[in-house]
């Protein structure tokens, strides 16, 4: 994973509602932006915006059926996340 992309879902989860409405995507199968919107104090627009943030981050992937859009979690590029968090901070001294 190149630095950049690291970053860049670093910052797509350092926000508390993205986090929260990944975790919500985790613990479903798939699930609709609609859905999503009622579960967390956000318009259905602010919710796309944040789906939009994790879809180009790749943590997420989006399957459409009519109007309706489904979003589902990509594990491997967490599994790659992790992998490569780890070692950007391989040989990093505790407290340093």
């Amino acid at each position: 994973m190149i630095h950049e992309h690291l970053i860049k879902i670093t910052k797509a989860l350092a926000d508390p509602t993205r986090f929260g409405i990944l975790q919500a995507i985790a613990a479903a199968d798939e699930i609709s932006c609609g859905a999503l919107a009622k579960r967390f104090p956000i318009t259905q627009a602010t919710c796309s915006q944040h789906l939009k943030i994790l879809v180009e981050a790749g943590l997420i992937a989006m399957r459409r059926e009519g109007q309706f859009h489904h979003y589902h979690l990509v594990r491997d590029t967490l599994e790659v996340y992790h992998r490569a968090l780890e070692a950007a901070f391989e040989g990093a001294k505790p407290g340093a």
